[in-house]
């Protein structure tokens, strides 16, 4: 279990990462394009990142239609955030 904290701990570290995760958090589900606009950020940039809390399972994918929409599934990592930002 420490594995896991510390490599979620690590994973939302990152300030881009962060900011992901805590837009997810409020739009519930969202896709690649939509978290470009909104952070103002290039779309290879957040694709990255999204890889890295993908492969951390800290997000999810659902496909609808063509485009693929993130969220988070795991609900300690939604209560973790909201403790942060509090």
């Amino acid at each position: 279990m420490i594995k896991f904290y510390t490599n979620l701990f690590k994973t939302l570290s990152h300030p881009l990462r962060f900011k992901i995760v805590v837009g997810l958090l409020q739009k519930q589900e969202c896709n690649v394009q939509t978290m470009c606009e909104k952070l103002d950020v290039s779309q290879p940039m957040v694709s990255q990142h999204l890889a890295v809390l993908r492969n951390a399972k800290i997000v999810e994918t659902n496909r609808n239609g063509n485009q693929i929409c993130y969220y988070i599934k795991d609900p300690k990592i939604k209560k973790l955030i909201k403790l942060l930002e509090d």
